[in-house]
């Protein structure tokens, strides 16, 4: 299965790898963005290490019942050959309707097939108010004219 754009990169070929990886997170489908990844995938998301597609998927079926009307941005930062390194910012809310921002790094590794097969993300978070709220598109794909993450001063 290939996945384009494929590796090397270019700084064209790396913004549409980043809007692909953005827009499916935003898509919030587990099994659809699992295939984003290499079967045998390596994560480092935070403290939890996560390998293959099954896990990937159970995770990201777990963050998405905890993380209600999540909405991600993410820019790219750098690229080389078959990686990029992207910064990014998501908002969500939990059950009891307290809202966060998270903002975090993610360094990524590609095969020769586009697939990713290592991610390391570093994150953080705070709470925020509603109304400090800056995503506010309907669920899915972020809008091509909303502010990116350097527009909204993240």
């Amino acid at each position: 299965m290939s996945r384009p754009p494929l590796p090397p990169f270019t700084r064209e070929t790396a913004i549409q790898k980043v809007r692909a990886a953005e827009d499916g997170w935003n898509g919030r489908d587990p099994a659809k963005v699992a295939l984003a990844y290499t079967p045998d995938s390596r994560w480092r998301n935070r403290a939890e290490f996560i390998n293959g597609r099954a896990e990937i998927e159970a995770f990201l079926t777990r963050k998405w019942a905890k993380e209600l009307d999540y909405r991600l941005i993410k820019e790219l930062w750098t690229f080389a050959d078959d990686r990029i390194a992207v910064r990014f910012a998501y908002e969500y809310h939990d059950d009891s309707g307290n809202w966060f921002r998270a903002y975090g790094n993610e360094n990524w590794e590609f095969d020769a097939d586009g697939l990713m097969k290592i991610r390391h993300a570093s994150i953080n978070e705070h709470p925020i108010e509603e109304a400090d709220r800056k995503y506010r598109w309907p669920l899915g794909r972020r809008p091509d004219d909303h502010p990116s993450l350097s527009d909204l001063g993240f």
